[in-house]
């Protein structure tokens, strides 16, 4: 990884995005943990985790049994140009930036962890669908990263144009047999449109058939990170995996290849698009890719491992036959169901998509996917526009100061409601609200939200698996360590919720990739071997009540509906 401060990325073009990067920004440090009990004995080896989500960036590095040894996380910059616009961007150089940070950070605390011989490989998850492009031979990105909730490409009439122009009157479905995806602002190929037609120094160089067209690369964060790692030069490896490839858009994901025709539909009109230099390489979710360099305490690590964070959470919780599932309360959030080597289509607002390839000659599992833009980032919301909090945990603080939620209802579309719905015109509100509600409440309606968008997806999921009945929901994700949030889950639910003894799956799931690829672990025996639940909820709540709650959700979903009247 190169070292970068954060800096401003030069821009020619008249959209006015600068703004929102001040040139004072300083980039926090990384908070770095220890755990001495899982690192002393000399007989053990490690694997490490490169985990790249919406707001932060850490390592973790696990022992051979599965425990946290060390970890280094740090935040980067949310920049948000237009927020009345839903624009989210994030400058690529800071991502690379505080990721190396977090590595340095780490190895001076703990460097008995980056012992030669004794680190056996990085995995690397990541948030998925957010969208960089940049030139190979210069390392410059022309323009920065397209995060995976923005909505712009709603307003600029490339969602709704293509929805309107599909055949047979397919509409957002016209991709859905190839991709298993609805046409969404979430996915990356439309944010790719978007950077073609206002990116002007792009637009030139992938016209250039005779010079720097060879060197544009487009990719998600994990290419960007892959390619960091290798050195960021024109040599360095362009790759990516199967999950985070399946969720361009491109990808054909029963042949496990980029399509022609899909990238024609989204780019035709504009360029000639060049496929093979443009778009990385798509290989397996567990292999040897190659070893670190330049990458300071890594050098000579093999990287043998790449999953997009929802899969990663689904690997590392050992949901690994077919009907098993697990729901990830982050930023936002994704309940996922293993569906095994069927590629189960979904006629309920669902998404199908890989959920892993163990080896390049290993079958694809499959699973069943539904997304939710905000979960976390409501109560981030509440901390930083509101300020009605101090901390996350203030939350659950204040949910519990009330008795119920006093018959109001927030729906957190702010970047319009994602499945079941796929509805880019919602837009947030408050419903029921009275001068009789305070803070409390709100935070009380915020955290219940999630919990209402997790029914929801959980019901289209048994509908599309054709009545399983889960009787059993694994969590993840920093809000399932809030008790109040789980208890009610499992209320609104019905059914029992389980929160594993190590709660950072996603790292795990990455971590368990790699250590597949390298001889850490022989099988996925072993991975199912060490999975062990921390705590279980039970249900307690009344049918009647559980019916009362969930039809006023109902009704207030609606409500956010249609938001273009103002």
């Amino acid at each position: 990884l190169k070292r970068y401060s954060a800096r401003v990325l030069p821009y020619e073009h008249n959209i006015s995005i600068m703004s929102a990067t001040a040139e004072d920004y300083v980039p926090p440090e990384p908070t770095v943990k220890i755990f001495s009990d899982a690192s002393t004995s000399s007989s053990v080896d490690f694997v490490a985790a490169l985990d790249i989500g919406t707001s932060s960036t850490r390592i973790i590095i696990f022992n051979s049994i599965g425990e946290i040894c060390g970890s280094a996380q740090a935040e980067f910059q949310q920049l948000f140009p237009k927020p009345g616009g839903g624009w989210h961007e994030h400058n690529p150089f800071d991502i690379s930036s505080q990721t190396r940070r977090c590595i340095d950070a780490l190895a001076r605390d703990a460097p008995h962890l980056f012992a030669e011989g004794r680190l056996k490989g990085i995995g690397i998850t990541n948030m998925r669908e957010t969208t960089i492009v940049w030139n190979a031979k210069t390392g410059e990105p022309y323009y920065k990263a397209i995060v995976w909730d923005d909505v712009r490409t709603a307003t600029a009439d490339i969602v709704s144009r293509m929805e309107r122009e599909a055949p047979d009157g397919l509409g957002i479905d016209r991709f859905r047999a190839t991709t298993g995806l609805p046409l969404s602002t979430y996915f990356s190929a439309t944010k790719m449109r978007w950077l073609i037609e206002n990116v002007p120094s792009l637009r030139k160089d992938l016209e250039d058939k005779d010079g720097e067209r060879s060197n544009v690369r487009f990719g998600t964060v994990d290419t960007w990170a892959i390619y960091q790692l290798t050195g960021a030069t024109e040599s360095s490896t362009y790759v990516t995996d199967i999950t985070n490839a399946s969720r361009t858009l491109l990808m054909d994901i029963h042949k496990r290849e980029w399509d022609e025709t899909l990238i024609n539909a989204f780019f035709g009109d504009l360029v000639d698009f060049p496929t093979a230099s443009a778009l990385p390489k798509i290989i397996s979710s567990s292999e040897v890719i190659g070893p670190c360099h330049s990458s300071g305490a890594l050098d000579g690590v093999p990287i043998a491992g790449i999953l997009g964070d929802q899969q990663a959470a689904l690997f590392g919780q050992a949901a690994l036959n077919p009907g098993e599932a697990k729901c990830t309360y982050g930023t936002g959030l994704f309940l996922m169901m293993n569906t095994g080597a069927t590629c189960v289509p979904s006629t309920n607002g669902l998404l199908t998509t890989p959920a892993y390839q163990l080896g390049p000659d290993a079958d694809i599992v499959y699973a069943l996917e539904g997304s939710v833009s905000h979960a976390g980032s409501v109560i981030q919301w509440l901390r930083d526009k509101l300020q009605i909090i101090e901390s996350a945990t203030d939350s659950e603080e204040l949910a519990l100061s009330v008795p119920n939620n006093e018959g109001l209802y927030f729906v957190p579309a702010f970047a319009g409601l994602f499945a079941p719905y796929w509805r880019s015109d919602a837009r947030g509100c408050l419903v029921g609200m009275t001068a009789g509600h305070h803070r409390g409440h709100v935070c009380r309606a915020a955290l219940e939200a999630s919990a209402y968008q997790a029914k929801e997806l959980l019901r289209a999921m048994e509908q599309d698996s054709k009545g399983t009945d889960l009787t059993t929901l694994k969590v993840d994700g920093g809000m399932s360590m809030n008790d109040f949030l789980m208890t009610f889950q499992s209320d609104i639910l019905g059914s029992k919720v389980v929160r594993p003894k190590i709660n950072e799956t996603t790292a795990l799931g990455a971590a368990f990739a790699a250590g597949l690829a390298t001889g850490v672990w022989s099988s996925t025996d072993d991975i199912m071997a060490m999975w062990t639940a921390a705590k279980t909820w039970t249900p307690s709540m009344a049918d009647e009540e559980r019916e009362k709650y969930w039809s006023a959700w109902k009704r207030a979903v609606v409500k956010s509906f249609d938001s273009d009247w103002f």
